[in-house]
């Protein structure tokens, strides 16, 4: 996972904030399927929003959750608010 600048991290959020979530996950959880998809978003958008529905949290909070999914997709976690959470990831070279 790679830090993200304080600057970066704004650009995204004010990106973001009004934008609805791409990717919804629900009580199926992190699949590879649905790990495949963020990735593929973030290749095009360099940006992601994901709303995790409240079954597919069963007793983890939304933070440790989006962690783990921003580390299996190689981005950083920009935000985390209540369910939804944002990832960024620069394009490959």
């Amino acid at each position: 996972m790679s830090e993200i600048t304080a600057g970066k991290k704004r650009f995204v959020k004010r990106h973001l904030t009004d934008e609805r979530p791409t990717i919804w996950i629900g009580k199926g959880g992190a699949s590879e399927k649905l790990l495949h998809e963020i990735g593929k978003q973030l290749e095009k958008n360099k940006m992601v929003k994901v709303k995790i529905f409240k079954t597919a949290l069963e007793e983890t909070e939304a933070k440790p959750f989006a962690l783990k999914i921003a580390e299996q997709t190689g981005s950083s976690l920009v935000d985390v608010r209540g369910h939804t959470f944002m990832l960024y990831r620069p394009r490959k070279k």
